[in-house]
């Protein structure tokens, strides 16, 4: 018998009825019949099994069943993926504008101009430098009235907010300034000649950002102050403290020197800068 008669064979055998029946056990009564085959049988099998998968298909998906199944995630869980996400997000975001920050503090200690166009900007302070400050004769009858109407207030006046953000600057090192601030001639700040070997203190508490050494400046430190203040100590022979290391006022942390290719004698380079420009040393410290 050839093999296509076979499978003629198979598929006719598929639709053969049969007939089940149930018969009452006492008087052999049939009870119950059914008429079907083999396909019928296959084709009731397959709905069923169809049914059944989009039923638990259906439950898993849109019923609270489905946090039962091992490996797949609750609400509270989702909820804190979710959570994560924004948190990486936010602080992907931070990470890179201090990248920015520390960026621009590198190419200003190396000699860099100020960058004033990106996220940095002016100090305020040096802005108003360049504001004419004479008293006209409106401001003179101001003051006048003002002092008149304050002679006999006996409240005592509380010092003003500026001044509250201007944290306490110690000198660097006991020296002579041999040259002073000019930032028209890229001089941003002031060079102090010390004796040898002289211990460089931290002119305020604050974290040392940057510990290191280049082919201009030499051995240089900086450290991050209060209220936007960047401190730079320039040409050093030796450096004490370590980037990420906490400081506080008066602690030694460098060695004054003549490194660099920047310098022409032993000296210390200081600068003083806020929100990202130069200021002015000899404005906020005694020297």
């Amino acid at each position: 018998m050839s093999t296509k008669k076979k499978f003629n064979k198979i598929f006719r055998n598929l639709w053969n009825k049969y007939r089940l029946s149930i018969y009452n056990e006492d008087t052999y009564e049939a009870v119950w019949q059914l008429r079907l085959s083999r396909m019928n049988v296959i084709v009731f099998l397959g709905g069923f099994a169809i049914v059944l998968v989009a039923l638990v298909t259906v439950l898993i998906a849109f019923t609270p069943l489905r946090e039962f199944i091992p490996g797949y995630p609750d609400s509270k869980t989702r909820k804190g993926y979710v959570e994560n996400a924004l948190k990486i997000d936010s602080l992907e975001r931070v990470i890179v504008k201090w990248q920015r920050y520390y960026e621009d503090i590198n190419i200003l200690l190396n000699g860099g101009e100020p960058l004033t166009g990106r996220e940095i900007k002016p100090d305020t302070l040096m802005r108003s430098s360049k504001i004419d400050l004479s008293r006209s004769d409106e401001d003179s009858l101001l003051r006048l009235q003002i002092e008149s109407n304050e002679m006999f207030n006996l409240s005592i006046g509380t010092p003003q907010e500026d001044n509250k953000r201007i944290p306490f600057f110690i000198p660097p090192v006991k020296g002579i300034i041999t040259n002073k601030y000019n930032p028209s001639n890229k001089h941003y700040g002031i060079d102090l000649v010390a004796a040898p070997n002289e211990v460089v203190l931290a002119v305020a508490k604050g974290t040392v950002v940057i510990s290191t050494w280049s082919l201009e400046t030499g051995y240089t430190i900086a450290i991050q102050h209060e209220d936007g203040f960047i401190s730079v100590y320039k040409h050093n022979s030796r450096l004490l403290k370590k980037q990420g290391e906490m400081v506080a006022t008066g602690d030694a942390i460098a060695i004054i020197g003549n490194s660099g290719e920047l310098t022409t004698g032993p000296h210390l380079h200081f600068e003083l800068w806020h929100n990202g420009a130069p200021v002015d040393p000899s404005k906020f410290i005694k020297l």
